[in-house]
């Protein structure tokens, strides 16, 4: 499950930083920073109405064949490149790509991309890495079979040797990076107790580490680049947060931000010299907005808002770390230039290709970029832009396999809840289903529901390799953003409040039906599957709402809330209460009683259709029990189960060989229930750590495919 801490909205932030509406209020206060906007509802493209209207032809549109299969081993094969970055100086580029049959770290001259080199050798593989200020280190985080605790380490371009900076079995994780101290890193790590994480310095090259501060009970911080800790986030008991400042007398309070406001209200980073912090503040409004407050007056001015959506994204200057530009993301993303100089730069790249794009690495002069475009019928394609000849140059896609495979649109839609909610959500299909390319098909299809994790995220436009690879197989494929999702304003959010089973899952029940009443889905063969609290929502469909669901494939998701709250990380302990207002509270006889009634292990008895279930044995998140109980519970009643486990996962899938032989499972599940197609199982479970506790017999040629241990 998603946390509901800051530290990972923060984390992200920071790391953006140091890398690199409808009808919005007039804003008046003059803003000393970035050119203030309200983005007005004329400069994006307005969203889908629910109902799609029929569309007319004069004549009859051919009919088309259906494409051939798309393999399980291009979609499901690791990134060819991926998170391409500039070295702090500009002379060599980095990304991640295979080595080791893993993601690893290849490094090479900007000039000389054919030289590219792994600079690491994992066979775990590289989420997280970035280019430490010496311009010739690169700092990894690794960890161990998906147990989340993440190590530092440092590895040496020159010597080619590695460093391990921080100890296996604790979580660890870079602050910041600064100019200021090019050998040096702001790091947190939780060693000394596993619920709170303390701030250290830590020597790239030689290992050393002294303690910044040490932490009493805070969530997050917030630092500049002398590595001052600048600010602190606790969270309150009654589920909001509290900021405090750093002075020379101590801690002071800065600001209290209540339930309704502690999802879109947080620092955004420290700037003009330390002098001024970026905040996005929904205090007072429904959405996110960007303001700035001015560090010794106190003074606070809003810079960009929209009434539509949170402020969802930042374009920042390489060395200030001025925003110059913000991104509005509610059907699709859109950028809005608070800094003039950028937009002939930005004019210009969005004519380059199509598909939604992203600055993602600038060189310190700000003479290169490194741009990515995103669409979702098509690989992400990286280009080199030269800001001075106004001119870009493409650098290769992320996987090139796709090229020439026919993939499926994706058409964002809105559909209205029961009681008035827009859901943005998202609609593709089979390409032979809709010769007139209209977002229907010619008949109701097989349909699979695909329910995003969180809850408190959202699905959004673009390449989904499931969608892609459901729909090749001759099903719709829709992805609802019910209420609880986030980034669509506070009052969307907070509407998902201890809501689990109930009108989110009504949320879900509402698309199921406008898809069957827009004659897009067959209401015989509807299928619903999802990771974490798409996992949840499976459960839950095939126990609250069993006679809706042909069929459901949970991956990692929690059977019963109690368990879910009675087993946390020890580092989600700081944000506790904020779970408890969202979700319920597992501490009190009736909480417990309410969080009972939310769970689907207490309805087993209701599930009378296929289910496939899918676990991480090294799960901290969603524990192996969430599987287990429940897989025990059925097996009591008699009713079938088909149980998957993993040993060397946790939340969600590192593996390239995992993935591909769970979804090569889930793909024969729905083909025997749905009667959609399916590549056969060849050899692509053979080299998974796939196990198989009970049910292989149910379905057709799984334990055939099954590797022989």
């Amino acid at each position: 499950m998603k946390s509901t801490t800051w530290y990972l909205k923060i984390f992200a932030i920071v790391l953006f930083l140091a890398l690199v509406a409808c009808q919005a209020s007039v804003i008046t206060t003059p803003v000393p920073t970035p050119t203030q906007v309200a983005i007005s509802e004329t400069r994006a493209t307005p969203i889908a109405t629910a109902t799609l209207a029929p569309t007319e032809t004069p004549t009859p549109i051919p009919a088309r064949a259906a494409p051939a299969l798309l393999p399980r081993r291009a979609l499901f094969a690791l990134t060819d490149k991926s998170s391409v970055q500039f070295s702090r100086d500009g002379t060599r580029i980095s990304y991640l790509a295979p080595f080791n049959n893993a993601l690893n770290v290849w490094v090479a001259p900007v000039e000389k991309l054919n030289d590219a080199k792994p600079v690491t050798t994992t066979n775990r593989g590289t989420r997280f890495y970035y280019w430490a200020q010496t311009h010739n280190h690169i700092l990894y985080l690794q960890d161990n079979d998906g147990d989340e605790n993440y190590q530092i380490f440092s590895a040496d371009l020159t010597t080619g040797s590695v460093r391990t900076l921080t100890p296996r079995g604790i979580r660890a994780s870079v602050t910041r990076t600064s100019a200021k101290f090019p050998r040096e890193i702001l790091a947190q790590t939780n060693e000394r107790d596993p619920k709170l994480f303390d701030l250290y310095r830590l020597n790239i090259e030689t290992g050393a580490k002294s303690l910044v501060l040490q932490n009493d009970g805070y969530d997050s911080f917030v630092t500049d680049d002398d590595f001052a800790v600048r600010f602190a986030i606790r969270v309150t008991s009654d589920g909001g947060r509290e900021i405090f400042k750093r002075t020379d007398k101590g801690w002071e309070s800065f600001a209290k931000i209540g339930l309704e406001d502690e999802s879109a209200t947080y620092p955004a980073g420290i700037y003009r010299d330390g002098k001024a912090l970026y905040f996005v503040d929904s205090r007072g409004r429904n959405t996110g907005a960007l303001t700035s407050i001015d560090l010794q007056t106190g003074a606070q001015a809003i810079i960009a808002q929209d009434v539509r959506a949170d402020i969802s994204g930042f374009i920042s200057h390489p060395t200030t770390r001025e925003i110059q530009a913000v991104a509005l993301k509610k059907k699709k993303k859109k950028w809005f230039v608070l800094d003039n100089t950028l937009q002939p730069d930005l004019t210009y790249l969005e004519s380059v290709a199509p598909g939604e794009m992203d600055v993602v690495s600038r060189t310190l002069d700000d003479k290169r970029w490194v741009v990515a475009y995103s669409s979702d019928s098509a690989p992400t394609r990286y280009y080199l832009y030269d800001r001075t000849a106004k001119k870009a140059t493409f650098l290769f896609s992320n996987r090139a396999a796709l090229e020439n495979l026919s993939l499926a649109k994706m058409f964002p839609v809105v559909i209205k809840s029961r009681d008035g909610l827009d859901l943005v959500s998202y609609l593709t299909l089979p390409i032979e289903s809709n010769p007139d390319d209209a977002p229907r098909p010619a008949k109701p299809l097989p349909m699979i529901l695909l329910v995003h994790g969180g809850p408190w995220s959202r699905d959004a436009w673009g390449y989904n390799v499931l969608h892609q690879l459901f729909a090749n197989r001759g099903y719709a494929v829709l992805s609802v953003n019910f209420r609880g999702s986030d980034g669509f304003g506070k009052n969307f959010l907070n509407a998902g409040n201890l809501e689990w089973a109930n009108k989110m899952h009504e949320d879900l029940i509402d698309s199921v039906e406008w898809a069957v009443q827009e004659k897009i889905a067959d209401p015989k063969k509807v299928c619903i599957t999802g990771g974490s609290y798409g996992g949840y929502a499976t459960l839950v469909g095939l126990t609250f709402t069993p006679d809706i669901f042909a069929c459901g494939a949970d991956s990692v998701g929690p059977s019963s809330l109690v368990t879910l709250m009675q087993n946390p990380p020890p580092y989600w302990s700081t944000s506790a209460d904020v779970r408890k207002k969202r979700v319920g509270d597992h501490t009190t006889e009736d909480g417990r009683a309410f969080l009972l009634s939310r769970s689907p292990l207490s309805f087993v008895d209701q599930i009378k259709k296929p289910l496939l279930i899918q676990q991480g044995g090294n799960d901290p998140r969603v524990k192996q029990v969430e599987a287990d109980q429940i897989v025990r519970a059925m097996q009591s009643k008699k009713i079938p189960v088909t149980y998957l486990l993993y040993p060397n996962e946790g939340h969600g899938f590192q593996n390239a060989t995992n993935s591909r032989a769970y979804y090569a499972v889930v793909e024969h599940f729905f083909a025997a229930i749905l009667g959609g197609r399916a590549e056969p199982f060849g050899d692509d479970l053979k080299f998974s750590s796939i196990t198989v506790p009970a049910g292989a017999e149910l379905i057709r040629g799984l334990p055939d495919a099954l590797p022989k241990k």
